[in-house]
């Protein structure tokens, strides 16, 4: 599902809005594309020192959108810079072997946002 155009959206810097929602309103927190890892499975890990209003928002619904992109990288038509929408569920890990993988690179982070995603569109 994750292409290798996906990918190489992720070989470049640029901004990660992850939303959540509950039925009072939705929520944005962004973070970088340097910072996610993807598993051979196609789960996305996303280091989080804040995230806490996300955090609510999953124990209520664990429905969550993703937009990643990148400039350098070139999209559908030939234009210059493309970015990803994905959908999917999510959840905050704080233990176990993934987690301290992702703290070992970013000590500054409480939790690990779990993100296994349901589809994958390229949007430019």
């Amino acid at each position: 599902m994750l292409t290798d155009k996906f990918h190489a959206v992720l070989d470049y810097e640029g901004v990660v809005s992850v939303v959540t929602w509950t039925p009072v309103e939705p929520h944005i927190t962004n973070t970088w594309n340097s910072y996610l890892t993807v598993t051979d499975d196609e789960r996305i890990l996303i280091p989080a020192a804040g995230f806490t209003h996300a955090e609510k928002d999953l124990a209520q619904n664990n429905q969550v959108l993703l937009t990643v992109g990148a400039r350098d990288v070139e999209g559908r038509d030939g234009y210059q810079g493309t970015g990803f929408r994905l959908t999917g569920t999510a959840k905050f890990v704080d233990s176990g072997a993934e987690f301290e993988q992702v703290k070992a690179k970013y000590p500054f982070i409480r939790k690990v946002l779990e993100v296994t995603p349901t589809s994958a569109k390229q949007l430019l």
